[in-house]
C-alpha cells in the first residue's frame, strides 16, 4: 500500500474481504424521511464486482417498492484489523424476465446466508432477489499508526 493509498484497500483486498457473500446494512432513500436501513446477507460475485441481496417479503412492508431505489449498502469486520466497504448504487430486481442471464450467472456464483431473524422459519417466509451494480464502491482499512 503506498502513502497515499493509506487506509484504502485494493481490489483483491477488497474482494478478498468481501468474500462470495456475508451479512452488512443496506439503507434504502427515502425521500425527505430519514433512510429505511435493515440488516441483510449479501452475495458478492467477484467476476462483476456486484451484490446480491435476498430480501424478505413482509405484509407490513415498510421498505416499499425496492426496485430502482437508491442504496447504500455497508459490510464491515474486525478480525484482522478493521475493514469495511461501501457500495452506493440503485437496485435491480433480479427474476428471468428482468435481468440478463449474466446476472443469473452471478446468482449461481455467490453465496447469500440465510439468516433466521423473522421468528418464522425461513422457508416460511417469500423473499425476492435484488443484484446492486455499485455506482460507487470504497473499501477501506484501519491504519496503524502512532498516536
Amino acid at each position: 500500500m503506498s502513502e497515499g493509498d493509506s487506509g484504502t484497500m485494493d481490489e483483491d483486498e477488497r474482494d478478498a474481504f468481501l468474500g462470495i457473500g456475508g451479512t452488512g446494512v443496506i439503507s434504502l432513500a427515502a425521500g425527505e424521511a430519514p433512510p429505511y436501513s435493515l440488516p441483510v446477507s449479501y452475495g458478492y460475485d467477484v467476476a462483476a464486482s456486484t451484490f446480491y441481496f435476498r430480501l424478505a417479503v413482509l405484509p407490513d412492508n415498510e421498505k416499499g417498492d425496492l426496485a430502482d431505489r437508491s442504496v447504500s449498502f455497508v459490510t464491515y469486520g474486525n478480525d484482522d484489523g478493521w475493514k469495511s466497504v461501501v457500495a452506493n448504487g440503485q437496485l435491480e430486481r433480479t427474476t428471468k424476465e428482468s435481468v440478463a442471464t449474466e446476472s443469473l450467472q452471478g446468482l449461481e456464483r455467490v453465496h447469500i446466508p440465510l439468516i433466521d431473524i423473522f421468528g418464522k422459519p425461513p422457508r416460511e417466509m417469500a423473499f425476492e432477489f435484488y443484484r446492486l451494480v455499485p455506482d460507487e464502491l470504497t473499501a477501506r482499512t484501519e491504519t496503524h499508526t502512532e498516536l
